[in-house]
């Protein structure tokens, strides 16, 4: 026990004794019972023997037996009944604290679970095949949250306190987190983390899970091959994240991309990307670099193509700029319910940041850059899919028009609650076509699009 322990055996003293405590109040049906006052005690034993430092260089499994050994030995030293399958549990909860992210560490490890949201210390829910369920876990107190908060923050040297109560960040397996500090979060810190699958999705394993049609996923790879300008529209959790990891894996392996995110969560397959991050704001104030900063010097930086994760503001101006400036093939993403409003929501971002542009230019500068929108949805079945993929055609006035290529029509649901429909293509030929003829995929697409010549 060298690695932990700096106490000897014959120096351990027995615990104070533990106040007798009011009845707790009666928790919320899901949440696990409060821990029981001796298993408190050993957790408090054990803490003090422990050696964080030593713990944090050596090997995760070494660390799990050397806290079981430690458990079992202050256990009989303050004959604390316990049982063996307590104490391993014990043992595993303080690995997960010293190592990983506390009580979470379990949900982090499931595959399954695509978003973890914690409202303060006993409401912890998760997302599973597209359903939320409240989980039988929790935290200790909202101090225990705190901590594990500031910690995945410190991760990627951010910071989270009451005086800097919002922060964007990422885990070590590219899980983008949001956490919400009080005096905001009234009921103590929140934690929404968005978990990404491990087994890197392709345009055709959407098509198997469902989410869009083969012949969806056969013209959004021409399109990311002839280096179309693509916008992927949604809401929260709608899977934008995901259609573009699984388009740009169409892109040639010999471009130079740029990649600009609030916390990096792309996961490109080719060798030569350069991914940015912003910065915020440090304790005086100052250094904070926004996303709009990040696109203006990727112009500088020889891109082939710019990938930003998520348009939100007056970056969106530079976006359209670098989309018209040589930059074909870049993607972007943007919060929006159908395409028509992804168009509007486009224009009024430009104009967050260039008040004095006329509506025409923003307009103008819109149906230049943008050849596609995405539009993805999560449905009441819990499944992500496709509803439009509409071309930007051009202006007639003032107004952009739009060429629905291909729709989800909804027919039904079966007998286990799955909605089911069809995609149906508009069979009209794109203004693009002459971009595609460049690439020699022009009769691929018309195929694809059951186009008769």
């Amino acid at each position: 026990m060298k690695a932990f322990g700096r106490r000897t055996e014959a120096a351990l003293r027995p615990p104070p004794p533990v106040p007798e405590r009011e009845a707790p109040a009666p928790a919320p049906a899901a949440a696990k019972p409060a821990e029981p006052a001796p298993l408190q005690a050993l957790r408090t034993q054990v803490m003090e023997r422990i050696d964080p430092r030593a713990a944090v260089e050596m090997p995760v499994a070494r660390v799990r037996d050397q806290l079981e050994r430690l458990v079992h030995e202050v256990a009989g030293t303050q004959r604390i009944e316990i049982s063996a399958t307590d104490q391993a549990l014990l043992a595993q909860e303080l690995v997960d604290d010293m190592l990983g992210f506390g009580p979470i560490e379990e949900l982090l490890r499931d595959d399954g679970i695509s978003d973890i949201m914690i409202n303060g210390p006993e409401h912890i829910f998760i997302e599973k095949r597209g359903k939320l369920q409240q989980v039988t876990l929790n935290f200790r107190n909202a101090a225990h949250v705190a901590s594990i908060a500031q910690k995945m923050a410190a991760s990627v040297g951010r910071r989270v306190d009451e005086s800097s109560p919002l922060v964007d960040c990422r885990l070590p397996d590219g899980s983008r987190v949001n956490v919400v500090f009080p005096p905001l979060a009234l009921d103590g810190p929140c934690i929404s983390i968005r978990k990404f699958a491990k087994r890197k999705v392709d345009l055709q394993g959407m098509v198997e899970l469902g989410s869009l049609s083969p012949s969806i996923a056969r013209v959004l790879e021409i399109a990311s091959r002839c280096r179309l300008n693509i916008v992927v529209s949604g809401g929260t959790g709608s899977g934008k994240t995901t259609m573009m990891n699984a388009m740009s894996r169409m892109i040639d392996h010999g471009e130079r991309i740029v990649t600009i995110e609030d916390a990096a969560e792309l996961q490109l397959q080719q060798p030569h990307v350069v991914r940015l991050e912003t910065r915020p704001m440090n304790l005086e104030g100052r250094g904070e670099i926004t996303q709009r900063d990040l696109i203006k010097n990727a112009l500088r930086m020889r891109p082939d193509r710019i990938i930003v994760g998520e348009v939100r503001g007056a970056e969106a101006f530079d976006m359209l700029q670098a989309m018209n400036t040589g930059h074909d093939g870049s993607f972007c993403t943007i919060h929006a319910n159908n395409a028509r409003d992804g168009i509007t929501r486009i224009e009024n971002m430009v104009q967050m940041g260039t008040v004095s542009l006329p509506l025409r230019a923003i307009r103008t500068q819109i149906v230049s850059a943008v050849d596609l929108i995405v539009q993805l949805e999560r449905m009441r079945d819990g499944k992500r899919r496709v509803l439009q993929v509409t071309e930007v055609c051009g202006l007639e006035g003032d107004v952009i028009t739009l060429n629905d290529l291909f729709t989800f029509e909804y027919e039904g649901e079966d007998a286990q609650g799955n909605l089911m429909g069809r995609w149906a293509s508009s069979r009209v030929r794109p203004g693009f076509m002459n971009k595609l003829r460049y690439y020699g995929l022009d009769g691929a697409f018309a195929q694809a699009m059951e186009i008769v010549a």
